[in-house]
């Protein structure tokens, strides 16, 4: 395969940030088409972005035989059954985060994956920049000295009413949008999963949440903090909390646009910068790799499962239910 020509499952704002800039610039990558719900907009995108083709339903262009793998930055609630569906069409699957409305269903793309043996990668995008890398490196260096706690929080403002994360009919919340990314964060550093101990939601209406507290516990004894919401000023941070020093990282997310690592404990503190691009490059990067050579990704469809299974619980220790899918006709 010299090229993976890629398709885009819906016309989203994310689409040009995470796949067409990336796209630009990564070997063997080539963004070949678009489909919208509104064939109009579709090739107004298309258009806009010079993509060759352009599609008024998301089943013509999963029909596409030339299209080798999609992306899917739909709704939370869609992902999963697009997904399947994309695989079933015979194209591998780069899945925006969250990986599907909940565990259950997360744990049916996954067989799905199995089962057609092609790339399902979620779009954890801040895993794959060298900053994720020289975190892991601190912890497992022994540094910190024996780490007692692992804390992670993902706050934002987003005031519009009307914006899809907020639709529970569309798998919405704090938790599901930001949280995700908590979780993925205290879970990856921490290479373990935990139990949901408490949580506590605050609700911008029926269901969906707009700021989430868990607290979290480790089978060694490890304690662990998730702290997200989408009415809140920005504030992006991990920490991990170890005996003999602590490691703060403020915006791991996006850490070319900035971001401090410091280290502070019995032997002083440093401060430290990674350098590197863009995260959706390196992550694109990796999901052309996994395609054309067969090489392992940082984000398997049993990576997603298990951190969907976290969210859920901490909806249920929240008092609330977790996401369902979003139904959809054949």
């Amino acid at each position: 395969m010299e090229s993976v020509r890629i398709g885009c499952l819906g016309a989203a704002r994310i689409t040009k940030s995470a796949l067409v800039k990336p796209a630009a610039t990564t070997p063997g990558a080539v963004v070949t088409a678009v489909a919208a719900r509104d064939g109009d907009r579709a090739r107004a995108y298309a258009t806009k972005h010079a993509i060759g083709k352009a599609y008024g339903s998301y089943g013509e262009l999963l029909a596409d035989a030339d299209i080798d793998a999609v992306y899917n930055p739909l709704p939370n609630g869609l992902h999963g059954v697009w997904t399947v569906r994309a695989l079933e069409a015979g194209k591998h699957v780069l899945c925006e985060k969250p990986f599907t409305a909940n565990a259950a269903e997360a744990a049916e793309v996954a067989a799905a994956a199995e089962r057609t043996g092609l790339v399902v990668m979620e779009a954890f995008h801040w895993r794959y920049h060298p900053l994720a890398a020289r975190m892991l490196d601190i912890v497992g260096s022994g540094e910190l000295g024996a780490v007692r706690r692992i804390e992670a929080m993902v706050c934002f403002p987003n005031p519009k009413a009307s914006d899809i994360r907020w639709d529970l009919d569309l798998a919405g919340g704090a938790m599901m949008d930001a949280g995700c990314y908590t979780v993925h964060l205290v879970r990856t550093l921490a290479g373990a999963g935990p139990s949901v101990v408490s949580a506590t939601a605050k609700q911008r209406s029926a269901g969906v949440d707009k700021t989430m507290v868990a607290e979290l516990a480790f089978p060694d004894g490890r304690t662990g903090h998730v702290r997200t919401s989408m009415l809140s000023l920005p504030r992006v941070s991990a920490t991990v909390v170890g005996d003999r020093a602590t490691m703060k990282v403020t915006n791991p997310l996006a850490p070319q646009i900035w971001h401090r690592l410091s280290v502070k404990g019995e032997g002083g503190a440093r401060r430290e910068r990674v350098a590197g691009g863009a995260t959706y490059d390196y992550q694109l990067a990796a999901f052309v790799a996994a395609v054309r050579e067969g090489a392992p990704t940082l984000t398997p469809p049993a990576d997603s499962v298990a951190n969907m299974r976290v969210i859920d619980d901490v909806y249920r220790a929240a008092g609330m239910q977790p996401r369902t899918p979003t139904p959809v006709g054949a």
